[in-house]
C-alpha cells in the first residue's frame, strides 16, 4: 500500500470501546529511522509483519505519504535487531462507529497508562461522528506520535498534560 494517509488521533477516555470493539490485536514496533517528520518503521502485528515508510506531514499532522509492505515475520526479528531505541507495544482495538473505524491503541511499558484512537479518512474535511469514549484531539501533538513516544515516553510528561 502506498499514498497519502489522513488521519486524526484523540485521546481517549474510559475502557467502553472494548466492549465495542470487533478486534483486538497485539503490535510491536520498532524505528529504523526518524527525524524531520520522516520514519522507517518496523511493525510486527500479531502474526504479521510490515516495513513502513512515511513522510512528513505539510498540514500539520492531519496527512502524510505512506508506503507499506508485508514482511516475514522472521525479517522483522531481524530488522528488529537493528532499530533505534525504545520499542513501542501495545494493544490495538478496532472499533466500527457510524461508517468509519477507530484504531484505539492501549499502550504498555514505559507508554502505559496512554490511550489514543485514530480516525483514517479519505479527506482532510470529511465528516464524522465521535463515539463517547473520544476526548480531546491531538492531531498533530508530536508528543503523541509512535516516534517519539518511544523517545520520549509518556511515563515522562503525563503529568504535564
Amino acid at each position: 500500500m502506498s499514498g497519502m494517509e489522513i488521519e486524526r488521533k484523540f485521546l481517549v477516555k474510559g475502557s467502553d470501546f472494548k466492549q465495542q470493539a470487533r478486534s483486538i490485536s497485539h503490535i510491536q514496533q520498532g524505528y529504523l529511522c526518524s527525524g524531520k517528520g520522516k520514519t522507517i518503521r518496523v511493525r510486527s502485528r500479531d502474526d504479521k509483519a510490515y516495513l513502513t515508510i512515511k513522510g512528513p506531514s505539510l498540514d500539520g499532522g492531519l496527512s502524510r505519504y505512506e508506503f507499506e509492505k508485508e514482511i516475514t515475520l522472521d525479517e522483522a526479528k531481524h530488522l528488529f535487531q537493528l532499530c533505534e531505541p525504545g520499542i513501542i507495544d501495545k494493544r490495538r482495538y478496532l472499533v466500527d462507529y457510524e461508517g468509519h473505524t477507530f484504531e484505539v491503541d492501549e499502550f504498555y511499558g514505559d507508554n502505559e497508562g496512554l490511550v489514543m484512537a485514530e480516525i483514517e479518512l479519505n479527506a482532510p474535511d470529511e465528516s464524522f461522528k465521535k463515539p463517547d469514549f473520544i476526548s480531546i484531539e491531538v492531531t498533530g501533538d508530536r508528543r503523541y506520535y509512535n516516534a517519539h513516544l518511544r523517545q520520549n515516553p509518556y511515563k515522562l510528561w503525563k503529568d504535564e498534560q
